[in-house]
């Protein structure tokens, strides 16, 4: 049996978002248009002169390709399985805030967020999302 990666991806993508309370329509899987191409330069800023070739990987594939890809999932797609993934490995530091700004920079809502760490609680660890919820307040600005 051979596997079709794309609708296998779009389904467990489709599968978290419901987990999440997220609403899943026809289009959710298929991508949103990314209206501004994200362009990282914090691998040559903070490892140009120490790992260049770490530092281009970071900032041209991982950011310059992987990020802007328009095919089976959108950018607010990518945000919140890049959040379910830190958290999930226990990595509550500045990359995790970053990227919750970025997920809520890219349309992710409070409620989304919200949502999708207390989903994320269960499987990965209550005291992993409770971090996560202090980083999320600061980004979000709740009170």
């Amino acid at each position: 049996m051979k596997w079709n990666r794309k609708k296998v991806l779009s389904a467990f993508i489709a599968a978290i978002m419901v987990m999440a309370g997220m609403e899943v329509s026809a289009e959710a899987t298929k991508g949103e248009p990314v209206t501004k191409k994200i362009v990282q330069t914090a691998g040559r800023d903070v490892l140009g002169q120490t790992a260049p070739d770490f530092a281009r990987y970071n900032d041209d594939i991982l950011f310059g390709e992987v990020w802007n890809k328009q095919d089976a999932l959108s950018v607010k797609q990518r945000c919140l399985i890049t959040v379910i993934s830190l958290v999930s490995q226990g990595i509550t530091d500045s990359s995790l805030k970053y990227h919750i700004q970025n997920a809520k920079n890219n349309g992710v809502t409070l409620k989304e967020m919200a949502d999708t760490l207390t989903q994320v609680a269960f499987y990965a660890g209550w005291p992993k999302a409770w971090a996560a919820f202090r980083l999320v307040k600061e980004v979000y600005e709740v009170p």
